[in-house]
């Protein structure tokens, strides 16, 4: 099956109406506002042991301006080897549009943070909507997932969704972003990757190449990285249930808010998965 422009500008929109929303309810809705300061504050508890602020200080440094530069070679070297120009010009297309498209937002949309639910006003930046760190992940990803070999893509977005989210959760442990902030990040990542989808489609000298991945290795996926999470969370309920419980619910802002980004990240890489399934 063909790569259909229709679907992945569809895609796009619906990911350009959901990206609004997320910004109003971010600055608009107090429901949506407490619940984004109350998970952020969670995360920031998280954070405050040593190896979960040093490993989320590591991801972050990664994605840092300066770093990011070296990291989006990635995606250039393996267009560039596979001798692929227009994955070239849509990988350029994904990173450059993506990134500097947060950065417009963050100026244009600059508002500070109420916080009058946590009794004060957010001391972040009032630019800080979208966060750009997840953009740069996001789009990393879906940069990589486009120009490699088609029997590797399920794979690579498996592995890279798990970075992007990684990295999500490293601002939030941090303290550098809201649950807003990774969102919007995510799916100005994913809105470029799919505008360029439907771009290349209407290209005529570009087709995609390689055997055509079935539906069960597009899910698959994401399957098995959900699997994982279940997997995993199961033996922690397991080894320790009065502490997991406990922690749980004292913790619930924390653990929706790990659950509702993890779901994005693997709906949006799915998403764009499907979009150039041949």
């Amino acid at each position: 099956m063909a790569i259909r422009p229709r679907t992945a500008l569809i895609g796009a929109t619906a990911c350009l109406v959901l990206l609004v929303l997320v910004w109003f309810a971010a600055f608009h809705v107090g429901f949506f506002q407490h619940a984004d300061q109350k998970i952020y504050v969670q995360f920031g508890d998280v954070g405050d042991h040593g190896w979960v602020a040093s490993v989320a200080g590591h991801l972050v440094s990664l994605f840092d301006p300066g770093s990011f530069i070296l990291v989006a070679l990635v995606p250039v070297v393996v267009a560039l080897l596979r001798r692929r120009p227009w994955m070239l010009l849509a990988v350029g297309a994904i990173l450059l549009g993506a990134n500097l498209t947060t950065e417009v937002l963050k100026h244009l949309l600059a508002a500070p943070r109420p916080g009058a639910f946590l009794g004060g006003i957010s001391t972040l930046p009032a630019n800080s909507w979208p966060s750009g760190h997840s953009t740069a992940a996001m789009s990393l990803m879906m940069a990589t997932v486009l120009v490699v070999p088609s029997r590797l893509r399920p794979l690579v977005a498996a592995v890279g969704t798990l970075l992007a989210v990684a990295v999500g959760y490293s601002v939030l442990a941090t303290g550098i972003h809201y649950p807003s902030d990774v969102l919007g990040g995510f799916l100005v990542a994913t809105i470029w990757s799919l505008a360029t989808v439907a771009a290349l489609r209407g290209v005529e000298r570009w087709r995609p190449a390689g055997d055509p991945v079935p539906v069960r290795a597009v899910l698959g996926a994401p399957g098995v990285v959900l699997a994982g999470a279940l997997v995993l969370t199961f033996v922690y309920l397991i080894s320790r249930p009065q502490g997991a419980v406990s922690y749980a619910r004292a913790h619930e802002a924390f653990v929706i808010g790990a659950a509702g980004i993890g779901a994005l990240g693997l709906t949006l890489s799915t998403g764009v998965l499907l979009s150039i399934r041949r």
